[in-house]
């Protein structure tokens, strides 16, 4: 009997890691990501409650459940988990303290201390290069003095970022010369920097990957990113790189997820130099905007998979069905009027997700489309036609 009841505490215990449907899943975070979350938790039975600093916001318009506080309101925080069974992040700004505040009362995932690591550059790029990741030279600034120093081990061009709170490109300046660094350095708003030499790059690429609660390991290849004004415009995958470029950064992005311990799904961004060498640029602790395609275009897409992982299940396939491309729709679409469409209606190989926010603006992502067809280059032209489409 004794036995039995050891082997029953034993049992209990395992199963207490694995979070089945019916359950609710608490997302710290209101925004596409979160929405697009929702959606899978909800067609494999789990309720969702978001914590959100909006009232009707993108993930609340699908969650169970909306409650409204700021985000290091740990007395809200505290309130808010006591009814969900699981945390997880739709995006990395949420303060470590808010999460280790979770922490105390159900799992979270990623930990307090990935969110730490991650949404600060500067310790994201102290963390990389200390265990042997690539990245391209840095500097910490502080001071003017720092940044004119740093200007100086480092070279030009190079580029200023502030230290917290920046994406995509928001936060940053190149510096051409000493005579910028003034301007470069007032940017920064008295706020802690980092100085990184600028990368003379070929593309830019990224590996969506996920780790379980076991240590298994996932990722969906290489996608092949394009920026407008600093902004994600288009992806494509499987990403046009040479086979060594994308074994070597699968095996980056795997050894990044096992160093940190991350469970979830985590993004990195890599440069991809003239010479075919890889430099990580940044760490996203989370699904990616360059993993939407993988709703229709993989088996199991970066959302189920992060819910899966959270939850303690086992990870999906990620294999690819077909070549695809995702192109983000930004508020511009909206300035003569309601985008139209009927006409990308017309295109029956390409995807519309809307994410339900309340007012463009330039520079807001308002959405995604999809394309799948037989060759990247088609799903690229296919999806690039479509978004044409809606301001004709």
């Amino acid at each position: 009997m004794t036995r039995f009841l050891k082997f029953f505490r034993k049992e209990k215990a395992a199963m207490n890691h694995i979070i089945l449907p019916g359950a609710t899943i608490g997302i710290l975070g209101s925004g596409q990501l979160g929405r697009m979350l929702a959606l899978a938790a909800r067609r494999m039975g789990y309720r969702v409650h978001t914590l959100s600093i909006d009232t009707d916001s993108p993930t609340g318009q699908i969650a169970d459940r909306e409650i409204v506080a700021p985000y290091d309101d740990l007395d809200a925080v505290r309130d808010f988990v006591r009814d969900v069974s699981v945390v997880t992040f739709e995006f990395e700004n949420i303060s470590a303290a808010a999460a280790a505040v979770a922490a105390a009362y159900v799992p979270v995932h990623p930990s307090a201390e990935v969110l730490h690591i991650t949404q600060n550059r500067l310790r994201e790029k102290i963390f990389l290069a200390n265990a042997g990741f690539p990245v391209a030279p840095f500097q910490p600034v502080k001071s003017l003095s720092d940044l004119q120093t740093a200007l100086h081990k480092i070279g030009f061009p190079a580029v200023l970022k502030t230290a917290s709170f920046g994406y995509d490109g928001k936060g940053q300046s190149k510096i051409n010369s000493m005579e910028d660094a003034s301007e470069a350095f007032d940017f920064l708003e008295e706020e802690e920097g980092v100085l990184e030499a600028f990368a003379d790059f070929s593309k830019e690429v990224s590996v969506v990957a996920a780790r379980g609660l076991d240590g298994t390991f996932v990722h969906y290849g290489v996608m092949e990113n394009s920026h407008r004004h600093h902004i994600l415009d288009i992806t494509l995958a499987p990403g046009r790189v040479s086979p060594k470029v994308a074994k070597d950064a699968v095996e980056i992005a795997h050894g990044i997820l096992e160093k940190l311990k991350v469970v979830g799904v985590l993004c990195v961004e890599f440069f991809v130099t003239k010479d075919d060498k890889l430099l990580v640029n940044e760490l996203a602790p989370r699904p990616h905007n360059s993993g939407h395609l993988t709703i229709e275009a993989c088996v199991t897409s970066q959302f189920e998979q992060q819910l899966r992982a959270v939850c303690g299940l086992p990870l999906g396939s990620t294999q690819q069905l077909r070549p695809a491309a995702m192109a983000n729709l930004l508020g511009e679409l909206w300035e003569n009027g309601e985008p139209n469409w009927p006409a990308v209606a017309a295109f029956p190989e390409v995807k519309l997700h809307l994410y339900g926010k309340l007012g463009a603006r330039i520079g807001r992502k308002m959405g995604h489309l999809t394309a799948l067809a037989d060759s990247v280059e088609a799903a690229h032209a296919r999806v690039v036609a479509a978004r044409e489409a809606l301001i004709k």
